[in-house]
């Protein structure tokens, strides 16, 4: 397909490679989990439903992705640790972090009602990532042994808190009871004041939960006599341990050892800070317009199991804008979006300060955020169709210093737009007329945008005429007053969002709406 002058955008990409043989660990937690948990009326100070529910999201990321062989939760954060010798998607650190937020979160939204029936999703969940690279196994025992050892604390703390406020204390009571206290003196308060044995509370609210692979048996036929074949297979186990990042649990695992390495001698002090200096960070630079593009994962499969119409899905597009409309009003700082297909991206104001500007946190809340939407308002638009498997994003941030080569960036993804279009347009109208795939790929070879003018018009279509939304991608803003919707989502009473297909190559579009890149 043809360039257009505007690639030169893509050179401010920066490559995120996490370099082998470093162990690649992805660390996720809720975002605005307290309110998220408040809303939903968990139980405190632990909800076991809510944590079966994240051992099973975690549980399907590792049944999806055959590279991580190791994970650890409590509470609304889970860690995943992929194999040494991974080359999941070519180890770049964007790609990792956003895939596996997101396939999290859509899984999250779409097991909710399994885990509570009689709730409704009030809000879309979403989570932050980070990737840290563990330069050896040490790094990753000492990061195991300060995540449990976390989980212990908190935990702890939390029991002896819930238990006051449960007794009649108020919040700020409750805090200066427990200020200052020790281990063994929240261990007495919890059995001399409520008759609580800390050590037998389930070991999943005390130890967290691993999930990790272990051969079973499995049943992958039936021969002619009726007897079943069986084999041995991989699957996700959940399991609870004392110690994750002692050497008695590490043996135990032959998977473990073979994919990760052993533990020479068990961990002693605690050292948080030793394991943070191997966080894969990226600070974006201040003073610049942060870019978060995300895509779809896979979507063509995705759109052939759940029948998109092609070449283009209407109502699947109207999903997308409905998800991107939500980020806009969620997130303050974003100013812009534009979406074409399954891909968005979105502007956010040049002194930003959202996350301190930190690359991970950014693109994982905000791709997290999106998968949720996405999932949460899947029936809205498409009620006679059941969603068959939850779709995953990637993403990614970019800087780019000034208002010019931003819009040049947002000219290049409208062209893209109108090159895809155009040539998906074709193909289809030939693959419809009766000819092969590879035939209409053949067709279409090394023809320019006159040539598919002309194929267009063998069928009757006029490029031109087809529905703006199509040619042109989607346009998202805020409008400084009123209520304005030209696309083909709803209203939202008292809200400012602006949705445009548009001509935003040219000058005109941004005359109009000065304000936007103010």
């Amino acid at each position: 397909m043809a360039k257009s002058k505007y690639e030169y955008v893509k050179s401010f990409e920066v490559e995120d490679e996490v370099m082998p043989p470093n162990i690649i660990v992805l660390q996720l937690d809720g975002h605005n989990f307290r309110r998220f948990s408040e809303e939903h009326k968990f139980e405190r100070p632990n909800d076991l439903k809510a944590l079966e529910l994240m051992n099973a999201c975690a549980t399907s990321v590792l049944e999806e992705y055959p590279d991580i062989v190791f994970s650890y939760g409590f509470s609304d954060e889970y860690s995943f640790v992929f194999k040494k010798t991974t080359k999941f998607y070519q180890r770049r650190a964007s790609k990792v972090l956003s895939l596996i937020v997101s396939l999290f979160t859509s899984m999250y939204v779409t097991r909710w009602k399994e885990f509570f029936p009689q709730k409704e999703l009030g809000f879309p969940p979403s989570f932050r990532g980070r990737v840290i690279s563990c330069a050896c196994v040490e790094v990753l025992q000492q990061f195991l042994a300060w995540r449990q050892y976390d989980c212990h604390v908190s935990n702890l703390y939390n029991t002896c808190f819930w238990m006051l406020v449960k007794s009649g204390k108020t919040d700020d009571e409750a805090c200066e009871i427990l200020k200052d206290t020790q281990k063994q003196d929240k261990n007495e308060l919890l059995y001399q004041e409520f008759g609580i044995n800390y050590k037998k509370l389930p070991a999943i609210f005390r130890q967290g939960s691993c999930v990790l692979k272990r051969e079973v048996e499995d049943i992958i036929k039936y021969n002619e006599t009726g007897m079943p074949v069986i084999r041995l297979r991989k699957r996700p186990i959940t399991v609870h341990s004392e110690d994750i990042a002692g050497r008695i649990f590490w043996s135990e695992q032959c998977s473990l050892h073979l994919e990760l390495g052993g533990f020479a001698e068990d961990v002693g002090k605690i050292k948080p800070d030793y394991v943070r200096s191997f966080l894969f960070e990226r600070k974006l630079m201040p003073s610049t317009w942060i870019v978060i593009r995300i895509d779809g994962c896979h979507f063509h499969r995705f759109s052939e199991v759940h029948e998109f119409k092609k070449p283009n899905d209407e109502q699947a597009l109207n999903l997308m804008n409905a998800c991107a409309v939500a980020v806009l009003q969620d997130f303050q700082d974003v100013v812009f979006c534009y979406g074409v297909s399954d891909e968005y991206s979105f502007v956010f104001k040049k002194e930003t300060l959202f996350y301190q500007r930190q690359a991970s946190d950014i693109v994982s809340t905000i791709v997290s955020f999106f998968s949720s939407m996405y999932v949460m308002n899947w029936k809205a638009f498409f009620p006679e169709r059941e969603l068959k498997y939850p779709p995953s994003f990637d993403g990614r941030a970019v800087c780019y210093p000034s208002c010019e080569i931003l819009r040049d960036y947002l000219a290049w993804r409208q062209v893209d737009c109108h090159i895809n279009n155009q040539y998906n347009t074709c193909f289809w109208a030939l693959v419809k007329s009766g000819k092969q795939k590879s035939e209409a790929q053949h067709a279409l070879k090394g023809t320019q945008s006159q040539d598919k003018y002309d194929l267009l018009a063998q069928f009757g279509i006029e490029y031109s005429a087809l529905k703006a939304m199509f040619r042109l991608g989607s346009s998202i803003f805020r409008e400084p007053t009123g209520i304005y919707d030209n696309g083909a989502t709803a209203e939202t009473p008292g809200n400012n969002i602006l949705i445009e297909h548009c001509d935003i190559i040219e000058q005109g579009f941004w005359k109009a709406h000065p304000s936007i890149l103010d």
